[in-house]
């Protein structure tokens, strides 16, 4: 059989572009070489927007029924001023969650399933097929041979279909950051905490099984000496906020902390002919916005758009090529926001008084964490016009 589509990779990008297809009458094949459910080193935030596209998708229910808690309010806390509120509702969302990977990625999984694709675990493509003109016609792995009208490399940061066919990348800066993190009981409040110190960011998200997911950042350029005393150097940042330090100190640590420098910033060519690339495999930033879930879905639903209509109109490459400009235009303004953020360099005299004031508005406090989301964009948010209004105090 040859599959109108083969998505390799089937976590936050993958499951949901195969589940999407396969709603639109598609004959597609979800690989992953791991099996499910299964952990993934990730941020762990879906972002409202992220909720809303659950919500559009019938999935909503079941991530809010893994008893994640919902997040009431984001705080983010600069010393100087804290930025403190809810974020804006999305299409009938209004709250976001912090979910598990171990637990969101089976959800994804068994919606591929049960919309109709195909679905094979713990199945390593190793390479790809092509005809005589080059063009990507299936995957090869564990000793079989499967094809496809369209290969989809959802398969992450060190994408497998992106290496074979050689997709460069673009727009890129390197890592900035290194992040660690653990999960603790009794450390929860109403929401997520960000607390920006400089040389360090410690971010609290709750999460499931009355867990709290407990992160800290550092620059890049110290990641040699955080790692040489990685429980030493990590809770010297956490000691750092002494309310938190306490509740961390009563709290019972649940599992080893992990991390990574692996978060370089990029975009990647993600269309070709027979091909294309969605999630961390085609455009990867850092996780201090904790966007990753959120943009996934966006990407997913705009390439199996893009997809079903190349398929259903005769010019396949020509719609995978303009979903990869799609996405370009949509997030590149949110990928240089996130490298500022990420180079954890005190924020300009100009970017401290904006904050400031929006610090002061709970109104304006709403619509910042709306371009924090996703929802509002970074350019409409801060042009010269918004910028004034807020700074003049104008509703």
């Amino acid at each position: 059989m040859t599959f109108d589509a083969i998505v390799v990779g089937a976590r936050c990008a993958g499951s949901p572009t195969a589940m999407l297809l396969a709603r639109q009458g598609r004959r597609v094949l979800l690989l992953d070489r791991a099996g499910f459910p299964s952990d993934a080193l990730s941020t762990h935030l879906i972002h409202v927007p992220g909720m809303a596209y659950l919500r559009r998708w019938g999935l909503y229910d079941a991530v809010v029924a893994t008893g994640a808690p919902p997040h009431e309010r984001f705080t983010m806390d600069f010393g100087a001023f804290v930025i403190d509120g809810p974020p804006p509702p999305v299409d009938g969302a209004s709250q976001p969650y912090c979910i598990r990977r171990i637990v969101l990625d089976k959800i994804l999984v068994d919606a591929a399933r049960a919309a109709g694709a195909s679905v094979r675990e713990h199945f390593t493509v190793d390479g790809l097929l092509r005809d005589a003109d080059g063009r990507v016609t299936g995957v090869r792995g564990e000793g079989e041979e499967l094809g496809a009208r369209i290969v989809i490399g959802a398969d992450g940061l060190h994408s497998t279909v992106a290496r074979e066919v050689g997709a460069g990348t673009y727009d890129a800066t390197p890592a900035l950051t290194a992040g660690y993190y653990a999960y603790y009981r009794g450390v929860s409040g109403p929401g997520a905490e960000i607390y920006q110190l400089g040389d360090r960011a410690v971010v609290v998200f709750p999460t499931n099984d009355d867990l709290a997911c407990v992160f800290v950042a550092c620059p890049i350029a110290q990641f040699h000496d955080f790692r040489l005393d990685v429980e030493g150097s990590y809770r010297a940042a956490i000691d750092r906020v002494p309310e938190l330090a306490a509740r961390v100190a009563a709290g019972e640590r649940a599992e080893r902390i992990r991390g990574t420098a692996d978060v370089p910033n990029f975009f990647r060519e993600s269309a070709g002919p027979g091909w294309a690339l969605v999630g961390d495999a085609g455009y990867h930033k850092d996780p201090c916005t904790a966007s990753g879930i959120t943009d996934a879905f966006t990407c997913a639903s705009m390439l199996a758009a893009a997809v079903h209509d190349g398929l259903a109109g005769g010019d396949l490459d020509g719609a995978v090529a303009g979903y990869a400009r799609a996405r370009d235009e949509r997030f590149r303004p949110a990928l240089g926001l996130t490298c500022q953020l990420a180079s954890m360099e005190p924020p300009a005299p100009e970017m401290a008084a904006l904050l400031a004031a929006v610090a002061a508005s709970p109104a304006e406090t709403t619509r910042f964490f709306g371009m924090m989301q996703g929802s509002t964009p970074v350019p409409e948010y801060l042009s010269p016009a918004n910028i004034g209004r807020i700074m003049s105090g104008a509703s």
